[in-house]
C-alpha cells in the first residue's frame, strides 16, 4: 500500500486556511481588501460576537458573474494577475487567490452578487468547503459575503480564538486602519446593533484622520519627496507627554505592512532628540514604483522586501526627523521662581538667579542656597512624612538654587551641582505613590458634577468598556454612551480636571498593549505610571522654592531615584571634582 498519498481538496484548503485565517480580523482584512480591488466606494462591516458568530462584508464595487463568482472559490483563481511578470509590480491589495477558499473551507459561507449591468446576482452556499445551493437572485450591484460559525469545524482552531471583546477590538482596529489607507471609501462597521465606525468617503488623508481621531495637536505633520519615494502622514511630537507605546500604522503602496526596516527608522529619528525609549504613535504613508518593493513574501501580505532598504529607512528617518523640527525651540530664559519666605534677603546670585538668595559657604565646605547657614544645616522636608528616606538612596540632601527654562531644577549639595528634570522627578515619586495605594486600596477619586462626554476609537472603546474593573481602581468611572462614546462620572483625584481626558486615552493605550494572560498587577503598574506621568508637573511649569525643595526630599525617599518609570533619566551632575579641575584647582 502506498504511503504517500493525495490530500483531499477540503483538508487542502483548511490547511491552507490556517496561514490565511487566523480570526475574525483575518477575514475581514481579506474580504475589504477584495472590495477595495472590485472599485467599491462603500464597505459595511457586519460581526457578531467578536466575528465568531457572524462576519459579513457588503460592498458597492463591480460585482461578479455567475461563472467567475463559482470561479473564485477555487483556490489560485484570481483576476488580479495573469502571468509570471505580474508578480513584479502588484498594484492590488490581493493576487493569491486563496482567501475565498480558504475562509468558506472553515465557515458556513454564502456569496451573493451581481455584476454592474446584469439583470440578476448569483448566490453560493458552501459549508465547511462542501459546494451546496448556486441560484440566481435578486441583488443590489456589488458583493455581499457572509461567514458564519467561523472554524465550527475545526474545534482546535476554535478555541484559541479570545473573548467576544478582544476579537471585536481587533476587527476595530483593523476596520480603522484599512478606512486611514482609503480616504476614498466610506467605511462602516456595526458590532451586536451597534455602530462603531462610521466614516463616510473623504476628500482626503487630514479629512480621514479628522473623522477617526479628530483634532490631533499633539501630532506633527510628516512630508518628505526623494529619490521616487515619498513619505507623508503624522507622527508623535517629541513634547507628547502620552504613553510609550502607541499605535503605528505604516502602508506601503496603501497597503497596511509590517517592516523591521521601517520600524528600525522610526526608533532611530527618535532616538536623536531623546533617550527615551519609547514606540511612537505614528501613520505613515509609503508611495514608490511598485517594481522597487516585493509584497510576495508573506502568506497574509504583511510583510514586504524593498529593493534598496537602506535608501527607504534613510529618506523615513529623515521624513520623520525634519518633522520633529518643524516647532521652534523656545528662547532660552533662566527664569527663578518668586521668593516665598518674606523676610529673607541677600545679595543676587549671578547668571540671571536674581531675587534668590546667594549661595554661601558653610564651615564644612559645603555649597547651600539661602542665607549664611550653620554648619550641617539640611532643608525642611516639606510635606514630607518623617523616616521615608529610602535606605541607601543614592541622590543626597540638595538645596535648589532656581530653574532652567521653568523644566530644570537647579540644585547642590556638598558634591557638586545637580540637574533635576522636574516632570519626570514628579512621575517617578507620583508612581511610587500610586502604586503603593493600589496594594491595600482604589486610589481615591473626584465625582464630576457635570459628567464628561468623550469621543474615542473603536478599538478604545471596546477596550475601556471592557476593562471597567482595573480603571475603578484607578480612580476612574466609565460607561458606554452609545456608538464610540464615553461617559466619565468621576475621574482621579490626583489629576487636574485638564488632563483628565488625555490621561484616560492614554490609559486605554496601555490596556490595549496589555495581552489578556497578563497579571492585575503588572496591568495596573503600567496604567499606574502613565497616571504619574499625566498628574506630574510639566515642563514649562514656573516652581515656587518650596515646590521645588518638595520635590527634591520626596525623590530622595524613593525606591528607585535615577529613572522614571518609563526609563528616563532623573539627574544629571555636575561632581565637585569636575568643577574643580576645569577651573584648575586640583
Amino acid at each position: 500500500m502506498n504511503r504517500v498519498h493525495r490530500l483531499p481538496p477540503e483538508l487542502a484548503n483548511q490547511i491552507a486556511a490556517g496561514e490565511v485565517v487566523e480570526r475574525p480580523a483575518s477575514v475581514v482584512k481579506e474580504l475589504v481588501e477584495n472590495a477595495v480591488d472590485a472599485g467599491a466606494t462603500r464597505v459595511v462591516i457586519t460581526i457578531d460576537f467578536g466575528g465568531k458568530k457572524l462576519v459579513s462584508v457588503e460592498d458597492n464595487g463591480e460585482g461578479m458573474s455567475r461563472e467567475d463568482a463559482l470561479l473564485a472559490l477555487e483556490r489560485h483563481a484570481t483576476s488580479k494577475i495573469q502571468t509570471a511578470s505580474d508578480l513584479a509590480a502588484i498594484m492590488t491589495l490581493g493576487f493569491r487567490g486563496e482567501a475565498l477558499p480558504s475562509i468558506a473551507s472553515v465557515s458556513r459561507f454564502r456569496l451573493r452578487t451581481r455584476r454592474r449591468g446584469d439583470l440578476a446576482g448569483t448566490e453560493i452556499g458552501i459549508e465547511g468547503g462542501r459546494m451546496g445551493s448556486v441560484k440566481e437572485t435578486g441583488a443590489p450591484e456589488g458583493t455581499l459575503v457572509e461567514v458564519a460559525d467561523l472554524f465550527f469545524n475545526l474545534p482546535a482552531r476554535k478555541k484559541f480564538l479570545k473573548a467576544d471583546t478582544a476579537e471585536s477590538a481587533q476587527v476595530s482596529r483593523l476596520v480603522t486602519q484599512l478606512a486611514l489607507g482609503y480616504p476614498d471609501v466610506g467605511f462602516t462597521l456595526r458590532s451586536g446593533g451597534r455602530v462603531l465606525i462610521e466614516a463616510p468617503p473623504a476628500g482626503g488623508l487630514p479629512e480621514r484622520f479628522y473623522q477617526i481621531y479628530g483634532d490631533r495637536p499633539d501630532l506633527v505633520a510628516v512630508a518628505k519627496q526623494a529619490a521616487g519615494v515619498e513619505v507623508s502622514g503624522f507622527a508623535a511630537a517629541l513634547g507628547d507627554q502620552g504613553p510609550a507605546r502607541g499605535p503605528q500604522h505604516v502602508f506601503v503602496n496603501r497597503r497596511l505592512v509590517r517592516d523591521r526596516t521601517i520600524a528600525h527608522a522610526i526608533q532611530q529619528a527618535y532616538s536623536v532628540a531623546t533617550i527615551k525609549e519609547r514606540s511612537p504613535e505614528v501613520h505613515l504613508f509609503i508611495t514608490l514604483p511598485p517594481d522597487r518593493v516585493d509584497v510576495n513574501v508573506h502568506p497574509t501580505k504583511a510583510e514586504v522586501r524593498f529593493l534598496d532598504q537602506g535608501l527607504i529607512h534613510e529618506i523615513l528617518r529623515r521624513a520623520i526627523v525634519e518633522a520633529l523640527e518643524q516647532g521652534a525651540a523656545p528662547e532660552l530664559i533662566l527664569s527663578p521662581p518668586p521668593i516665598a519666605t518674606a523676610g529673607v534677603a541677600g545679595p543676587g546670585l549671578p547668571l540671571g538667579f536674581g531675587g534668590l538668595p546667594s549661595p554661601a559657604a558653610d564651615a564644612g565646605g559645603s555649597w547651600t542656597s539661602g542665607a549664611p547657614v550653620e554648619p550641617g544645616w539640611t532643608a525642611p522636608r516639606l510635606g514630607a512624612t518623617a523616616g521615608t528616606q529610602a535606605v541607601g538612596s543614592l541622590i543626597r540632601p540638595m538645596a535648589p538654587l532656581g530653574q532652567f527654562r521653568n523644566t530644570f531644577i537647579i540644585a547642590v549639595d556638598d558634591e557638586g551641582i545637580a540637574i533635576v528634570d522636574q516632570h519626570v522627578a514628579h512621575e517617578r515619586i507620583l508612581f511610587e505613590q500610586i502604586s503603593d495605594r493600589l496594594t491595600t486600596r482604589a486610589l481615591e477619586s473626584q465625582r464630576l458634577l457635570s459628567p464628561l462626554v468623550i469621543e474615542v476609537g473603536a478599538a478604545d472603546h471596546e477596550t475601556l468598556v471592557a476593562r471597567s474593573g482595573e480603571l475603578e481602581r484607578m480612580g476612574f468611572e466609565v460607561e458606554d454612551f452609545g456608538g464610540t462614546a464615553l461617559r466619565v462620572t468621576a475621574v482621579p483625584a490626583i489629576l487636574d480636571m485638564a488632563h483628565s481626558e488625555a490621561a484616560l486615552r492614554a490609559v486605554a493605550a496601555d490596556l490595549d498593549g496589555v495581552s489578556p494572560s497578563t497579571g492585575m498587577n503588572e496591568t495596573l503598574r503600567r496604567m499606574a505610571a502613565t497616571m504619574a506621568c499625566h498628574a506630574a508637573v510639566k515642563a514649562n511649569d514656573p516652581l515656587t522654592r518650596e515646590k521645588m525643595q518638595y520635590l527634591l526630599d520626596e525623590l530622595r525617599a524613593t525606591a528607585h531615584s535615577s529613572v522614571c518609570p518609563h526609563g528616563r533619566p532623573v539627574v544629571l551632575r555636575l561632581t565637585r571634582r569636575e568643577i574643580e579641575r576645569n577651573f584648575d584647582r586640583i
